[in-house]
């Protein structure tokens, strides 16, 4: 097999499309006679609708018709119940205008369709809503925490949300050093370039749907399942994803509305969350409430562990995210207890957004680490080591890799951070206080049963096929390259395509398991076909035999994950550094440089791999100092939904310095590929290394995020 395309940096396959403006997503396709609709949004957190006159928006100019719980179509009577993986453990799904029960503040009550969408948006505007209010629990801090139902996770394992081995609270109490505080992370929320579409068009009893998805499947198996039509009865298209981060993972119900609305209407129908609308419609980052207690003896070694975590969810899902799952395997220690909890509120449900509970919990472990170094008066990195694990405590299995200690020393000496002087307040840079800080990395390697159809061409070309989404990591490039590579093939003699449900079934484009998966399902049908092509052909020349057969030869491989998965602990790791630079007098934070090294198995595509990490760390930056959806308490409304006042970083808060190395990791248990995935573990440790430096620089704990300048001063 020729190394020619794995492991080399190669410019995306996509990007003239791209660039060109010739790449279609969702809310570009504009078919034959479409129309236009909105979503309105109750102004109520919690009650009924005692009234909605719509007779003003229906004889509005332009409208063709209005949507509400009166009027919507009703489910068919073959709809079934349909539940994915990314979907919550506990659901009473919300199917939008089927009853007059509001539950949070901007859930759909109605849709306006419309010949364009100026006519909808402002007929929307002229709907009259008289509500009976309820009570409403909008504050994470007035509500009773519970345990949520064990989750079950990808390999099929039943999660507890109370784990404990050794006796945590003893050996706390007895630990000469104790570290015990709370750490508190706010609402996030995703903001994507590209803002949730859907386009619905019916043509018969079938429809297709061009939404904004990063997983395709799962979006025709539930509009199917609701409306009680045959999957294949709906196809869905998501060739290109302006980005989601998770955002795009679920179906959310502005996709069903978009198919009602379509079918009322006559005709396809196009349906543009605005940038407010995603904020109570696409789900968000869940407030997070942490406890984290450290015990230790004099020489640093851990001694006890306790991490608890209370999120947010809402009334009608339980949307559960793994906050302190990391705890239990990261740092070696006897003594170990972790507990999630949930608090309901009137809201609409939280969902996965990059590194959904590892970077939550990332953010508490390693910002009390930091303490429990100053408490010892040891440095960081050394902390770390004096508590790196043989295996995986938690699981009592060996790893399939683990290159901890290589990220540490690696990152540790491109950083500089020999230089380091310990002492708070000690660095400066003229007026500016200067802070270093590090956090540990980590995040699962997942993977699920993917299947990719290859078609081999005479003229020595190869057509490769698979359902999956890309969202931009660079999932176009990163499976050429591997089918090339697979066949022998140039990277320009391959032609791939992705987005369509109707091609061969993946797994959702999230959670770092695409190259696992789906990297592995391509490789798999190449061989497969080659295969074939030389048994058909005869002789050991791919292209020979091609010739002598004179027609396409194809295969299609479905693979999955095997008992490996029950006999290691399989994990990717990291290490982040970043300098800091804080202004004494007015409290302001400049991040000068992050330094970041990783284990993450095989890398396909150092490339695109870079700028999954840079944009990782940015993220992150966002998480340290900048993002925070401000709910308001009276009512539940976000009331920074926008971009001019929920704050992102831009290219003039990104550092000069984003270094971002890779360990030559080789796994022979992961997958065929070798490879873990980047997406997730690029953003975890971040925002705990610049809160960690925050401190170095200025010798003030702040463990609140966002660190904003008031807190500072």
């Amino acid at each position: 097999m020729t190394t020619a395309h794995v492991g080399h940096a190669t410019s995306r396959v996509d990007g003239r499309l791209k660039v060109t403006g010739a790449a279609d997503y969702a809310a570009d396709h504009d078919p034959p006679g479409v129309a236009h609709a909105t979503v309105v949004r109750s102004t109520v957190a919690s009650g009924r609708i005692v009234e909605i006159d719509d007779s003003a928006a229906a004889g509005a100019p332009g409208v063709i018709t209005v949507l509400t719980h009166h009027t919507a179509p009703r489910p068919h009577a073959r709809a079934r119940a349909h539940s994915a993986q990314v979907d919550p453990t506990v659901t009473h799904r919300l199917r939008p205008l089927q009853d007059d029960r509001v539950r949070y503040q901007g859930q759909p009550i109605a849709l306006v369709v419309a010949e364009t969408l100026e006519a909808a948006v402002h007929a929307a505007t002229l709907l009259r809503v008289t509500y009976a209010a309820g009570v409403a629990t909008t504050d994470i801090t007035r509500a009773q925490p519970v345990l949520p139902t064990p989750k079950q996770t990808d390999k099929g394992e039943r999660q507890p949300a109370v784990s404990q081995r050794g006796d945590p609270e003893g050996a706390l109490a007895a630990a000469p050093i104790r570290v015990e505080q709370t750490y508190v992370i706010p609402r996030e929320n995703h903001n994507p370039i590209e803002l949730h579409a859907t386009v619905a068009a019916w043509d018969g009893d079938r429809l297709t749907l061009w939404d904004k998805t990063q997983w395709v499947a799962n979006v025709a198996d539930e509009i199917a399942a609701e409306l009680g039509m045959p999957a294949d009865h709906v196809r869905v298209l998501s060739p290109f994803v302006g980005g989601a981060f998770g955002s795009g993972l679920r179906v959310w119900p502005h996709v069903m509305l978009a198919a009602l609305g379509a079918r009322a209407a006559g005709r396809p129908v196009k349906l543009m969350l605005s940038r407010r609308d995603m904020y109570y419609g696409t789900g968000f980052r869940p407030h997070t409430v942490q406890r984290v207690a450290l015990g230790a003896d004099r020489d640093g070694h851990l001694g006890a562990i306790v991490h608890e975590a209370v999120q947010e969810t809402s009334m009608y899902e339980e949307y559960d995210e793994s906050v302190v799952d990391a705890t239990r395997y990261l740092h070696s220690c006897p003594n170990v207890a972790t507990r999630r909890r949930i608090a309901r509120l009137n809201e609409h449900t939280p969902t996965w957004m990059r590194a959904p509970g590892e970077a939550s919990g990332a953010f508490a472990l390693e910002c009390a680490m930091d303490e429990l170094a100053i408490a010892l008066r040891l440095d960081p990195v050394e902390l770390r080591l004096r508590n790196e694990p043989a295996q995986d405590e938690f699981k009592r299995l060996p790893f399939s890799s683990r290159s901890t200690r290589e990220c540490y020393r690696v990152a540790a000496e491109r950083f500089g951070w020999g230089r380091r002087t310990p002492e708070p307040r000690s660095m400066r840079d003229g007026r500016w206080l200067v802070g270093w800080g590090m956090a540990t990395a980590t995040y699962p390697t997942h993977r699920a049963p993917a299947a990719a159809r290859v078609r081999l061409l005479p003229d020595g070309c190869a057509e490769v096929a698979t359902a999956a989404s890309d969202m931009g990591p660079g999932t176009w490039t990163s499976l050429t390259q591997v089918a090339a590579e697979a066949l022998g093939l140039p990277i320009e003699h391959v032609q791939l395509r992705l987005g369509d449900s109707a091609l061969p079934r993946t797994p959702p484009h999230g959670g770092s398991m695409t190259m696992a998966s789906v990297g592995s399902a391509v490789q798999a049908a190449c061989h497969e076909v080659c295969r074939a092509a030389l048994a058909r052909g005869g002789g050991d020349d791919l292209a020979a035999a091609m010739a002598r057969i004179g027609q396409p030869v194809e295969a299609t491989v479905k693979v999955r994950a095997g008992e490996e998965t029950t006999r290691f602990s399989m994990h990717a790791f990291g290490s982040v550094f970043v300098e800091v630079a804080v202004d004494p007098d007015l409290g302001e934070t400049r991040v000068r440089r992050i330094v970041g090294a990783y284990g993450a198995g095989r890398i396909v595509n150092p490339k695109t791999s870079r700028s999954q990490c840079v944009g990782g760390m940015i993220g992150g930056i966002g998480m340290a100092l900048m993002e925070h959806s401000v709910v308001d308490p009276r009512t539940g409304r976000v009331v920074n939904a926008n971009l001019a006042e929920y704050t992102v970083p831009v290219h003039a808060d990104s550092p000069p310095l984003m270094d971002v190395t890779f360990i030559d990791e080789r796994d022979p248990h992961v997958n065929s590929l070798g490879v873990k995935g980047l997406g997730e573990i690029a953003i975890v440790g971040v925002a705990s290394a610049i809160a960690n430096a925050i401190h170095h620089a200025t010798g003030k704990r702040i463990r609140e995020l966002p660190i904003t300048p008031d807190k500072l001063l």
